[in-house]
C-alpha cells in the first residue's frame, strides 16, 4: 500500500519546536498576522475537506476574507520557521496530531481557546481527543479536527476460502484477541500457501503500543520506553515474525501492491483514513474488502487540530470559523471529501456516513469505526515521544525486514534512546 499522508510519522527531536517557538517570546514587535478583513488559514494536502472550506469562505465573507493556504512539504518545519520569523504568520494554523505534543510547551504562542468559549463545546467532541489539544497547565491549543481509529481490513473471499470467519461481526468476535489473530494467520498460510496475514510486524508493534495508556516519556519527563508496556508490544511483534504470519515485502513497493491485489496479502491493520489509501492503491480490489475490529482492542493513529495563533488580530472571528468548520455536519462532509474521521460522535449516525460502501461489499464501515473511536484509551503524549520512539520503531523494522536478532535490536534501541534522552534532558 502506498504511504498515506499520515502513514509516515516523521522523527525529530522533541525540543525542535520548543527552541524555534521559544524565540517568539522575546525580542521584536507584535507578530505579523491578519489586518482588517484578511484572515489566513494554513493546512496541508488532505488536512481539511475542500467542500467545507469553500462553504466557509462564502459563509464568513461578510466579516472576513478567508484565505485557506495549502502548505506542501514538511508542514511543521515551515510553520515553526514562519512563527519564529514573526512575519506572514497564519491566523489559523492546522497542527498535525503526531506533532501536537511538541507544540504544547509553547502554548503561550497560541490563543488559549478556553478564553474564546471552547469549554462550552467540549461535550460535542471525543473526550480523549479533546484532551490531546491541551497543555499541562490546562490551556487549550488545538481544537479537534479528526482522529484515526484502527480497524482490521481483510479480503472477504480469501478468508472464506481459507476456512476462517469472514463476516465482519464474526471476524471481530473470533479474531478479537492477538492470540486468535495470530492463530488465524497460521491457519491462512497453511490453507493457502504463499499467503500472509500482514505485510510486516511494524503494525503489530505500533497498534499494540497505542492500545495502552503509556507511551515513551511520562509527565515527570522520565523515559519509560524500556518498561513492560513497550516491551510487551515488542515481543508481540517478534512473535508475529516467529509464527510466519508476515511477509518479507516492504510496504508501498510494487511487489507489495501486487501481492495485495492478488490476495496474497489479504489483511492489514490500519486507521480509518486508510480506506482512501486502499481504494486508490489497489482500485481493482473493489468489493473484496470488509472491515472488522482491531485485535486486542481500540487503537488510534493520527488525527489533527486547528489553532489560533497569537498573531491573529481577530481571534473571536477565527474561533467562529474553526467551530463552524469542525461542527458535526461539516466533519461528516470532511470524511466524505478527505477521509477525515470525525472527532464528533454526533456525526456517526448521520445518513452521509451510513451509506453502504460498494468498495467494502456494501458494508456500513461506520459500525466498526464509530464504536472504536469512542473507546480509545487516554494516554499522555510527551513532546519527547517522537524522538524517543523512533529508535524503537527503527529496530523493530530491522527485525521484521532484515531479520536482525530481536534481543540485539532491543539493546541497540535502548542504547540509542538513552543517548537521546540525555541530550534532551529526559531522565532514564
Amino acid at each position: 500500500m502506498r504511504l498515506s499522508r499520515r502513514g509516515l510519522l516523521r522523527a525529530g527531536l522533541g525540543t525542535t519546536a520548543a527552541m524555534a517557538l521559544g524565540g517568539l517570546a522575546s525580542g521584536c514587535a507584535v507578530p505579523t498576522g491578519s489586518t482588517g478583513r484578511n484572515m489566513v488559514l494554513w493546512y496541508w494536502d488532505g488536512g481539511l475537506g475542500d467542500t467545507v472550506l469553500k462553504q466557509a469562505r462564502k459563509r464568513f465573507d461578510g466579516s472576513v476574507a478567508l484565505r485557506a493556504v495549502k502548505i506542501g512539504g514538511y508542514y511543521r518545519s515551515k510553520l515553526i520557521t514562519t512563527m519564529a520569523g514573526r512575519a506572514h504568520i497564519p491566523d489559523i494554523a492546522g497542527l498535525k496530531g503526531e506533532d501536537m505534543a511538541s507544540y504544547l510547551p509553547d502554548a503561550d504562542q497560541f490563543v488559549d481557546l478556553r478564553t474564546l468559549g471552547a469549554e462550552k463545546l467540549r461535550n460535542r467532541y471525543l473526550a480523549w481527543k479533546w484532551e490531546q489539544g491541551r497543555a499541562d497547565d490546562g490551556r487549550m491549543v488545538g481544537f479537534p479536527i479528526d482522529c484515526g481509529p484502527v480497524a482490521h481490513y481483510y479480503q472477504y473471499e480469501v478468508f472464506r476460502r481459507a476456512g476462517l470467519p469472514y463476516e465482519p461481526a464474526d471476524v471481530s468476535r473470533e479474531l478479537g484477541s492477538w492470540e486468535r489473530f495470530f492463530a488465524a494467520g497460521e491457519h491462512l498460510r497453511k490453507r493457502i500457501p504463499g499467503t500472509c496475514l500482514l505485510t510486516d510486524i511494524t503494525s503489530v508493534f505500533e497498534m499494540s503500543v497505542n492500545q495502552g495508556t503509556k507511551r515513551y516519556v511520562d509527565r515527570d519527563r522520565h523515559f519509560i520506553g524500556d518498561q513492560e508496556h513497550v516491551r510487551t508490544a515488542w515481543d508481540r511483534a517478534v512473535e508475529a515474525k516467529r509464527r510466519r504470519i508476515v511477509s518479507d515485502l516492504v510496504s508501498g513497493t510494487p511487489d507489495q501492491l501486487s501481492a495485495v491485489q492478488d490476495g496474497k496479502l489479504p489483511s492489514q491493520l490500519n486507521a480509518s483514513w486508510a480506506t482512501n489509501d486502499i481504494k486508490t492503491g489497489v482500485p481493482r480490489t473493489t468489493g473484496r474488502w470488509r472491515v472488522a475490529a482491531c485485535p486486542g482492542g481500540p487503537s488510534n493513529i493520527g488525527g489533527s487540530f486547528l489553532s489560533v495563533t497569537k498573531a491573529c488580530r481577530e481571534p473571536e472571528e477565527a474561533f467562529r470559523i474553526i467551530t463552524w468548520v469542525l461542527d458535526a455536519a461539516n466533519q461528516a462532509q470532511g470524511f466524505v471529501d478527505a477521509g477525515l474521521f470525525p472527532s464528533t460522535p454526533a456525526s456517526y449516525g448521520m445518513t452521509t456516513l451510513r451509506e453502504p460502501d460498494p468498495f467494502f461489499g456494501g458494508q456500513t464501515t461506520m459500525d466498526v469505526f464509530g464504536p472504536a473511536a469512542q473507546k480509545i484509551p487516554v494516554a499522555y503524549d510527551s513532546p519527547y515521544d517522537t524522538a524517543l520512539s523512533q529508535p524503537v520503531k527503527d529496530e523493530i523494522k530491522n527485525v521484521g525486514v532484515l531479520g536482525k536478532d530481536p534481543e540485539q535490536a532491543w539493546r541497540d534501541a535502548m542504547r540509542t534512546c538513552r543517548r537521546i534522552a540525555e541530550h534532551l534532558g529526559v531522565s532514564h
